[in-house]
C-alpha cells in the first residue's frame, strides 16, 4: 500500500463552506487547524455569479483566509478560453450574473444584443424568457456558443434549486447547439488549481459534494478526493453512479478532523 502526504486542497464553496449565506461549518476553525499544519488550498468553484473578490469577500466574512489568487471560478477559465480564440475581445451576448460580466469585461468583451461573436452563458437567477429567446436566435445566427458549466442544481437552504445546466439546456434544445462548456469535471480549472498551487497531484485532495463534477473531475486529474454529504449527492448516489471517492464525509468539520486524526495521509 502507498500512502501519500496531502500537502494541498482543492476546495468546492458552495454546499461545502456555505449554503447560500449560512455557513455550513466551523470556517474559522477549519483554516486555523490548515494554517497548524501548513496545508495550501485554493478554492474551484462553478459557481460564476460571483466575482473573485467577492468570493474572497465572503470565505473572509466567515472567518477564513483568502486571496484573489487562490480563487479558480467556471467564469475565469471561460474567459480565458474565449481570449484564446478571440484574443483582443469583442462584443459577445452575456446569459449571466455580474460574476460572468466582471471577468469577460476583464479580457475585452462586452455586452451586445447584436452582431455578436458568441453566446456566453453561466448561472443566472434572474434570467428571463426574452434573454433566453435573444440568446437562442443569435445562436441560429452564427454565434459561437460557451458556457460556464453544465451542473443542472445547486444547494440552497431550501434545497435544490436550478442550476446553471438547466439553462444551458434550455438553450441548446431551443438552438440544436452545443456549448462548449468549462466547469468542473471538465480538466482546466483542476489544471489551473494545481498551477497554482505547484504542487502534484498525488499530494493534493479535491474537497466537494457532488460526485460528478468535484468528485469526477478530480478523479480525472489523478487527485485524491473527499465527498461531503453536506451538499448535493448522498451515499445512494455513490452506487448509482459508480463515482467512487477516496474518502465519504458528512461535513467540512468531520473531513478535518479525519484527515488530522490521519495524520494528513492518504492510502492507495
Amino acid at each position: 500500500m502507498k500512502t501519500h502526504k496531502i500537502s494541498s486542497i482543492i476546495f468546492d464553496m458552495d454546499g461545502v463552506l456555505w449554503k447560500e449565506n449560512s455557513q455550513i461549518a466551523d470556517i474559522s476553525k477549519v483554516f486555523r487547524i490548515l494554517e497548524q499544519y501548513s496545508i495550501s488550498y485554493v478554492f474551484a468553484t462553478n459557481n460564476s455569479t460571483k466575482s473573485p473578490l467577492d468570493y474572497v469577500t465572503k470565505i473572509n466574512g466567515f472567518g477564513g483566509k483568502s486571496s484573489i489568487n487562490q480563487i479558480v471560478t467556471s467564469a475565469t477559465v471561460l474567459a480565458k478560453k474565449m481570449s484564446e480564440k478571440y484574443p483582443k475581445g469583442g462584443p459577445v451576448y452575456i446569459v449571466g450574473e455580474p460574476g460572468l460580466h466582471e471577468i469577460l469585461e476583464g479580457y475585452g468583451f462586452y455586452h451586445k444584443n447584436s452582431n455578436v461573436l458568441a453566446v456566453a452563458g453561466g448561472l443566472n437567477r434572474k434570467v428571463t424568457y426574452q434573454q433566453l429567446a435573444k440568446a437562442t436566435l443569435l445562436l441560429n445566427s452564427g454565434a459561437d456558443f460557451f458556457f460556464t458549466n453544465i451542473d443542472p442544481s445547486y444547494p440552497s437552504t431550501s434545497g435544490d434549486i436550478p442550476g446553471a445546466g438547466a439553462i444551458l439546456s434550455f438553450l441548446e434544445t431551443a438552438s440544436g447547439k452545443k456549448a462548449l462548456t468549462f466547469g468542473k469535471p471538465k480538466p482546466y480549472m483542476f489544471e489551473e488549481a494545481l498551477r497554482i498551487l505547484n504542487v502534484d497531484h498525488s499530494h493534493t485532495i479535491v474537497v466537494g459534494d457532488r460526485l460528478e463534477t468535484d468528485i469526477l473531475g478530480g478523479l480525472n486529474a489523478k487527485c485524491h478526493t473527499a465527498l461531503l454529504l453536506s451538499g448535493i449527492s448522498t451515499l445512494q448516489n455513490i452506487d448509482e453512479t459508480h463515482i467512487q471517492p477516496d474518502l465519504v464525509c458528512a461535513d467540512l468539520d468531520t473531513f478535518i478532523i479525519t484527515m488530522t486524526t490521519n495524520n494528513w495521509e492518504m492510502h492507495e
